[in-house]
């Protein structure tokens, strides 16, 4: 399960006989893996704080609370239960001088990145099968970056990308096959890449044979309510069939 460490830091303490963060980081990012990210935040005095009061945004410059205590940073953490993300907490150097809040993540049954990323490609696969362009689109972030398709360009935003979707549908009659030969993800917090091997089959305009193999990096981010795919690489097409992908 995930937890939230919010370091919380005092602003009357004194930190100079504070141990180092860094050893904390390797131990437990690095050798146990149960810190997944994390990052230190600037001060409070840098902070904005907004409001909306009917409907009329308000903005005050400072944090929320005039308090000595303050959210220095924060960890996340993957534990197998309260006690374990606790007892990493204890060990945070900070817990030393201020105070370090062990919160778990609200937990609404939703995809890992793995389950997701495959679950993407699926849909990708089905959605060339039926030629169905929204269906496609469905699959990419707004603000998507793709390279590679029909030309090498970059189309940036599903809507160039939509346009390039559908006129390479157009080039081709009939079903489009493909498959996935290969596919190796590495999922991460709230993002993961996967680089596979897929084989394009179909018929062309004219009625030539179509039969492709593409590498395909991809990058994919979880929006809060569905993972999306945010960046994607197309190399360029190797020709003769059907190519092994090599260790």
């Amino acid at each position: 399960m995930k937890y939230m460490l919010l370091v919380c830091g005092d602003d009357t303490a004194d930190a100079s006989g504070m141990a180092p963060v860094e050893p904390w980081v390797e131990e437990h990012g690095v050798r146990s893996g149960a810190r997944l990210y994390g990052h230190r935040l600037r001060l409070p005095v840098e902070a904005v704080t907004v409001r909306v009061r009917d409907g009329e945004v308000l903005r005050s410059d400072g944090p929320f609370a005039e308090t000595k205590e303050y959210v220095a940073g924060f960890d996340v953490v993957d534990c197998a239960n309260l006690e374990e993300a606790v007892a990493i907490a204890a060990q945070h150097p900070v817990a030393t001088i201020g105070a370090m809040e062990v919160r778990p993540f609200w937990d609404e049954g939703g995809e890992d990145a793995e389950t997701a990323v495959r679950r993407i490609d699926a849909e990708l696969t089905e959605a060339a099968l039926e030629r169905d362009v929204d269906r496609t689109m469905a699959c990419y972030a707004p603000d998507v970056e793709a390279f590679g398709l029909l030309d090498g360009e970059v189309r940036i935003g599903t809507d160039a990308l939509r346009k390039a979707v559908a006129e390479w549908f157009a080039t081709l009659s009939g079903p489009i096959h493909r498959e996935v030969l290969s596919l190796r993800v590495r999922p991460g917090e709230g993002s993961a890449f996967s680089h596979a091997l897929v084989r394009v089959r179909g018929t062309r305009g004219d009625g030539e044979p179509l039969d492709r193999v593409v590498r395909v990096t991809t990058g994919y981010r979880d929006a809060g309510f569905r993972w999306l795919i945010d960046h994607e690489h197309l190399s360029v097409p190797l020709e003769g069939g059907v190519t092994k992908e090599r260790p």
